[in-house]
């Protein structure tokens, strides 16, 4: 097994993840600069913020089939010029309008992104080892998501124009993810072989795990191929019919609820919570930064244990830890002022857990219960079903906190982590240590 070069195409693969985390929590020192800037309310604020998700629906729920037609790879270099031109177009807006339609754009970008690296990745890695190497790309949204505060911390002192200098930062690491991916970056060896070329499907086998890859998990694609060929070519409407249709619910339903307990809103809006909670301007950004800080050392955790202890395990206590906090986090907004101290550690452990759980094993889960016949399709439809949840929470988070208060934003996401709690418990199916072949016969697919 070359682990040097199948470690590099991890790595160049989830540059994607990267340029999402900096995407989405970028905008969070911004926020009120933006705010003042073009004279924003409250909901126009939660539009600017939330339509870079809505961008990402689209991006998701298209992927699927340009990742069919045209490959992983090209699907990538087109995800990375995007990310380029977005960045930059926000830097330079000079109305609202502009610059949300750019966050649309810089979206759909995030959103192909977030089908095709767990995608990719999960064609690419031996079943022993799969869990963490899908795993590397939630860790990559966790560091792009603490340069972003960092990032933010330091241009925040260079004036009123400091904002734009914060969303040109993704323009840079978007021109580095482009010069990866034209060095030696071959494309997925199951979409190779799926499109008749044996011989280029070979070499990158060889590559990855030399004449011993080649020989056990060839054969193996070639049965699951060929299996899938005498099938009918699978359409939208099916995803949702019998075996297929249960499957497809689990995975939907397990990446909407990773949104709808809240995250995003709270990585967007950190800044905002601690400055509610009584924290100054400087100290709320610093306080972000370690928010960020935590969820990428927690999903080294996650890095850890996905293939050790399993899916459902992490999943489960990661419930248990979110709504906890999340109870403590609604019982101190409730009262008229705050204990400071104890919002940053209740914040602090919502993100542990959730970063240890929920944020990496979703995409394990997804990238793994589809079998090959849907995965595009599918992995698209989960992943836009996951952005308009995350679209629905950052629009409504800005908007339930200025009308109701944070003790009931706080409480609706407890509420979510209850039942995805009871979700997971009762559906989700492990995986770990099973090759994709053997999880799609257990399946019955």
């Amino acid at each position: 097994m070359n682990n040097k070069y199948l470690y590099w195409i991890t790595f160049v693969a989830i540059n994607g993840g990267l340029l999402f985390g900096l995407n989405m929590a970028g905008i969070s020192g911004a926020v009120d600069m933006i705010k003042g800037e073009f004279s924003l309310t409250d909901s126009g604020l939660g539009t600017v913020a939330a339509l870079l998700t809505f961008g990402c629906l689209i991006g998701a729920l298209f992927t699927g089939n340009f990742t069919e037609k045209y490959g992983r790879k090209k699907v990538m270099l087109f995800t990375a010029i995007v990310y380029i031109i977005s960045a930059f177009g926000c830097a330079l807006s000079e109305s609202a309008t502009v610059l949300t339609i750019l966050r649309v754009l810089s979206g759909l970008a995030v959103g192909a992104t977030s089908v095709v690296a767990p995608m990719y990745i999960s064609e690419i890695a031996p079943a022993h080892n799969r869990g963490r190497l899908v795993s590397f790309n939630q860790f990559a949204i966790t560091i792009g998501i603490v340069l972003a505060y960092i990032f933010d911390y330091l241009l925040m002192g260079l004036g009123e124009n400091s904002w734009r200098y914060m969303l040109a930062v993704p323009g840079v690491f978007g021109i580095v993810f482009f010069v990866f991916l034209l060095l030696k970056f071959p494309e997925s060896p199951r979409w190779l072989l799926a499109h008749g070329k044996k011989d280029a499907a070979i070499k990158v086998l060889t590559s990855i795990g030399g004449e011993t890859l080649v020989r056990t998990g060839l054969p193996e694609m070639e049965k699951a191929m060929l299996a899938e060929q005498k099938k009918e070519k699978m359409s939208f409407g099916e995803l949702f019919k019998g075996k297929t249709g249960k499957v497809v619910l689990i995975g939907t339903l397990i990446a909407a609820l990773q949104q709808i307990t809240g995250i995003n809103a709270v990585i967007m809006f950190s800044p905002e919570i601690f400055k509610a909670a009584g924290s100054a301007q400087g100290d709320s950004v610093m306080q972000a930064m370690i928010v960020g800080m935590v969820n990428f050392l927690m999903t080294i955790v996650a890095l850890w244990l996905v293939d050790k202890k399993g899916r459902k395990t992490l999943l489960l206590w990661g419930a248990v830890g979110m709504i906890v906090s999340l109870a403590y986090l609604t019982l101190e907004f409730s009262k008229p002022v705050q204990n400071g101290t104890g919002v940053l550690i209740a914040l602090l452990v919502y993100i542990s857990f959730f970063a240890a759980s929920f944020a990496p094993v979703m995409w394990v889960i997804i990238s793994e219960i589809y079998p090959n016949r849907i995965k595009g399709v599918a992995m698209s439809f989960s992943t836009a079903v996951s952005w308009l949840c995350t679209f629905l929470t950052v629009y409504f988070a800005p908007v339930i906190q200025g009308s109701l208060g944070l003790n009931y934003l706080f409480a609706i996401f407890g509420v979510f982590s209850v039942i995805a709690f009871i979700f997971v418990k009762i559906w989700i199916p492990e995986t770990k240590g099973k090759s994709l072949e053997q999880i799609e016969l257990e399946l019955g697919l």
